[in-house]
């Protein structure tokens, strides 16, 4: 659980370090303790018709619109077919199993694993286990 914790704190500390090198996407935001901490609320959780999901950190709040994302998915579940799209995406699994989609290829990966998503790469990710699966989804919205 302690390697769990650390991996994905310094997953993130390295990604708000890449956002925070960035110009703000909007002037004058004022970060604050108490706005720079989310604690995961399941009342503020939205319902997927395979599981739900969770922003902790939203669209237009970092710089340069860099998201974190929890993703839950039911057994033998994906929450999309395999799609691409502009920027980057990451996915950090935290419980069960994943089956990870690149470019044709598939392979799965259970928690401490990271799956990168290249810029307009064909990719996918779908619960290949018989329990509950957890992952974080890490995203940089680009200005359109």
């Amino acid at each position: 659980m302690k390697l769990k914790t650390t991996l994905v704190l310094l997953f993130t500390f390295f990604l708000l370090k890449i956002a925070s090198s960035q110009e703000p996407r909007s002037e004058g935001k004022k970060y604050t303790i108490e706005n720079c901490i989310n604690r995961f609320d399941p009342e503020k959780s939205t319902k997927t018709a395979v599981g739900y999901q969770y922003w902790f950190i939203e669209q237009n709040f970092l710089k340069d619109g860099l998201t974190v994302k929890m993703s839950v998915v039911g057994p033998k579940q994906a929450t999309h077919a395999p799609h691409k799209h502009p920027g980057d995406e990451i996915f950090f699994i935290l419980e069960g199993t994943a089956q990870f989609y690149l470019d044709g290829k598939t392979t799965t990966g259970g928690p401490n694993t990271s799956f990168y998503c290249p810029e307009n790469s064909e990719h996918g990710i779908g619960n290949a286990g018989s329990t509950e699966m957890k992952y974080l989804v890490i995203r940089k919205y680009l200005d359109k």
